[in-house]
């Protein structure tokens, strides 16, 4: 191997990746460009590219990062998560994914953003298992969403952080006007 060349290899996804710098990718490049460009991780979203928007949020070693201000270098050893390695059952992704209260509307709309968010609440729920609407909001504050789903994100992190403390059953349903949760019949359970 020449000089200029060597190996990383990042865990992504569960899955320990051979990268070799100076063929596959430029020392120069970010872990954003790795994963999307290179790899394929197409759920990772870079709009502005310069850390303002969260939309390239992935966890690293289980903290959540800005892809696109690392360098995919600095990824070697270490665990990679991409919405694409978190389970359909996740309860984040469920969360946003089922998440319509009334007078908060839902949690995705046009979705650009959506997957940043949720890797940001997993990192925040990570650090923060049980927090109020205000930490959400402040935990979540470097991420961009130009639908305005921002109250609906709110409540779709805090329905998870109680399905992840078991506080209410795993699947996550709506809450009712008054915080009742919406039954669950006709819901095939």
């Amino acid at each position: 191997m020449s000089d200029d060349l060597y190996r990383i290899r990042p865990r992504i996804n569960g899955e320990w990746r051979d990268i070799l710098v100076g063929h596959d990718i430029r020392p120069a490049d970010t872990l954003a460009h790795l994963l999307k460009e290179k790899l394929g991780y197409t759920g990772l979203k870079v709009s502005c590219d310069e850390g303002a928007c969260g939309a390239c949020t992935v966890l690293l070693d289980g903290k959540a990062v800005l892809s696109c201000m690392m360098l995919a270098v600095e990824a070697d050893g270490r665990e990679v998560t991409t919405i694409e390695g978190l389970a359909a059952d996740d309860p984040v992704v469920t969360a946003f994914a089922e998440q319509s209260e009334p007078g908060h509307g839902t949690a995705l709309q046009c979705g650009y953003c959506t997957p940043g968010f949720v890797m940001t609440a997993k990192g925040f729920l990570a650090e923060n298992p049980d927090p109020t609407a205000q930490q959400i909001r402040e935990g979540l504050s470097n991420n961009l969403c130009r639908c305005g789903c921002y109250q609906a994100i709110v409540q779709a992190v805090l329905r998870a952080a109680a399905v992840m403390r078991g506080a209410v059953a795993g699947e996550c349903r709506p809450a009712m006007p008054g915080g009742a949760p919406a039954s669950s019949e006709g819901r095939g359970q």
